[in-house]
């Protein structure tokens, strides 16, 4: 007898739920960044999307109930003496905490975007690294509420040095490697809703 699609999904719901518990941020990591953007650097950098508006909604082609493809992003307001940027992406509406769906740094701050689709490699052509998501993957991992409208944030960073991380590596490992070289920062937020 062949299990029903009731109970694949069922199934495939639990084990994100079992996943989220076990690599969701800890109340300390959100604390670090809740820091970060409380008191490191001015609230300066615009970041925009051709894919959406600030609040609204992100279509489905970059979630996983799409193609499951990084959405295009751009920015202005990067300060003089910025050498690099960073790059967070986190739903803190997610029901085990907040849920991280990328991490990229050492992009170079000469850069003013990222285009749509950026590949899951852990370091990209001008040299600007991705870390491990909470999918357990390398680079972007698009909405997937279990339930309900989340909210995502893609929060940007200008700093002042090229940070000495390793591909792959984790929110909390770049939030503490970001602290005392931020000179500018902004978000965007999207929704979706399953």
């Amino acid at each position: 007898m062949k299990p029903s699609a009731a109970i694949i999904s069922l199934v495939l719901f639990l084990s994100g739920v079992t996943a989220q518990a076990a690599t969701a941020a800890s109340p300390e990591e959100e604390k670090i960044e809740d820091s970060l953007f409380a008191g490191g650097g001015n609230m300066d950098l615009n970041i925009t999307s051709t894919a959406f508006e600030e609040g609204g909604m992100i279509p489905r082609k970059y979630t996983c109930d799409g193609a499951d493809v990084s959405p295009p992003l751009a920015w202005t307001g990067v300060p003089e003496g910025a050498k690099t940027i960073a790059l967070i992406s986190d739903d803190p509406d997610a029901p085990m905490g907040t849920w991280v769906h990328w991490v990229l740094f050492n992009l170079p701050a000469t850069e003013k975007a990222l285009p749509e689709a950026v590949p899951p490699d852990k370091e990209l052509k001008h040299g600007a690294k991705q870390g491990r998501n909470d999918f357990r993957r390398i680079g972007y991992g698009g909405p997937c509420p279990p339930g309900g409208t989340h909210r995502y944030f893609f929060k940007l960073y200008a700093l002042d040095a090229v940070l000495n991380l390793p591909a792959g590596a984790t929110k909390a490992e770049l939030l503490k490697a970001m602290e005392g070289h931020i000179l500018a920062q902004g978000q965007l937020m999207g929704k979706y809703r399953r």
